[in-house]
């Protein structure tokens, strides 16, 4: 048998086969088909007769979005073959960068599409049957943070001077379950504090989380969040933004020389290395409500560096959690560790999905365009979750779930072949592709 030669270079040609490059916009699609979107959206604008209905130009850049493109003239690319986008998207037709960037524009003052949009996040993830992986404890983590998005050298409305010393936008995030899914966003303007308007974002968390798990709830929040009207909110057992909460306390003016002694009296001592000392205990402190508030310290006493070099004078390092768990202090310290998480959560909505910088310079535009983001963010959470939960193997080990970016080149961008035959659309996966069994799983299983 002659031996193939592979040395020679490919020859290229322009054939006419119909090879559709992101063929995972389908499961946008069907996913998007489980939402009321489509009608809730006719309600709200100005009411006209437009050639693009505002479903259409909505799900158009949705789908953008769930490819990591941001540019409204991203949605060109869809011309070149828009019977397949129409029919994935379950559209008529395939507006116009200019149409969508106007009608968005448009939509964006209208004060219900912010709320119509998080209302369909939390039916995207309902009617999917999501239920949130709950922490050690039972409870369901609720993980809200602020996030900096570098917009810098632009006149946008709203971008200020961040906290991290650069121009842009400081939004705010909540994240449900140990998969992430993203319940809340809003966009702040840069300069925010983090707790402006905080206790209203996490009232309104709480009652759209509700609707997804039945579960416990635990806040966690981090020290710019460390204020006693959130606490008051959690411990409100008359209503139902009733949770349990780990806040990380802000020091502000305490000396770090009374937490030692504090943690020597009161804390348990434990020497991991030589040269480090770690006292870990709960303390309660009155802040005028019914009951004292419980105070998880560790303090941190190091003489020598990890290199064995000694210190001049001790390094001490202090870190205080309020809490409303009873469990032990290295548990609720092993709990609040997790929040950390919520990095790569924001980092997947800047960098894979592309938000890092927003498309408009209006604030209430880029607004909106952060609600369309949250419910392409979840739609890729919810293939990534789905794909794993398939039984075929996609990873060399167990993970809990795929990195947006993962399931973008794996899933959305999965070449497809588009034929018609007796009145039917036929989409062939070629054989090449590892993944195909798992699409057309993911696909059956949304339909």
């Amino acid at each position: 048998m002659e031996m193939a030669d592979y040395q020679k270079d490919f020859k290229l040609i322009f054939g006419d086969e119909r090879l559709i490059t992101a063929g995972g916009v389908a499961l946008v699609g069907t996913l998007l088909r489980k939402t009321d979107l489509r009608s809730r959206l006719r309600e709200i604008g100005d009411k006209k007769r437009y050639a693009h209905p505002n479903y259409e130009c909505v799900a158009a850049y949705l789908a953008c979005l769930a490819q990591g493109k941001t540019d409204y003239e991203d949605i060109r690319e869809m011309d070149f073959d828009p019977s397949y986008y129409c029919r994935a998207l379950k559209i008529n037709s395939v507006p116009s960068p200019e149409t969508v960037r106007q009608r968005l524009d448009a939509l964006a003052p209208d004060l219900m599409i912010d709320e119509l949009l998080m209302e369909e996040n939390v039916n995207l993830l309902t009617r999917n049957n999501i239920k949130p992986s709950p922490a050690v404890t039972g409870h369901v983590a609720l993980d809200v943070d602020v996030s900096v998005h570098d917009n810098s050298k632009t006149k946008k409305e709203g971008v200020r001077r961040t906290y991290m010393g650069i121009d842009g936008y400081a939004p705010r995030y909540a994240y449900l379950g140990r998969e992430g899914y993203l319940i809340n966003a809003e966009l702040r303007e840069g300069d925010n504090h983090s707790q402006n308007e905080a206790v209203e974002f996490l009232s309104d968390t709480l009652r759209l989380a509700r609707q997804v798990t039945d579960k416990k709830l635990l806040v966690r929040l981090d020290s710019g969040n460390d204020a006693i009207s959130n606490i008051m909110l959690f411990q409100n057992e008359e209503n139902a933004d009733a949770a349990d909460y780990i806040i990380k306390r802000n020091l502000r003016n305490e000396k770090t020389e009374s937490w030692l002694e504090t943690a020597k009296d009161r804390g348990v001592e434990s020497e991991p290395r030589a040269g480090e000392t770690i006292y870990t205990g709960d303390v309660y402190r009155d802040r005028g409500l019914e009951r004292p508030l419980r105070i998880v310290f560790k303090v941190t006493v190091r003489t020598a560096l990890a290199n064995g070099q000694l210190l001049i004078e001790p390094d001490i390092d202090v870190q205080t959690w309020w809490t409303s768990l009873d469990d032990d202090p290295d548990a609720v310290i092993a709990l609040y560790r997790e929040h950390a998480i919520c990095e790569q959560f924001h980092s997947e909505m800047k960098s894979d999905i592309g938000l890092e910088r927003f498309p408009s310079g209006y604030f209430a535009t880029n607004a909106t365009i952060l609600k369309i983001a949250a419910l392409a963010f979840n739609i890729l959470r919810i293939i990534g979750h789905a794909a794993i939960n398939s039984g075929l193997k996609l990873t060399r080990r167990s993970v809990m779930r795929l990195r947006a970016k993962t399931v973008i080149n794996r899933f959305i961008f999965i070449a497809a072949h588009i034929t018609e035959h007796a009145r039917q659309t036929f989409m062939s996966l070629g054989r090449s592709n590892i993944w195909r069994k798992v699409f057309h799983a993911l696909y059956l299983e949304f339909e």
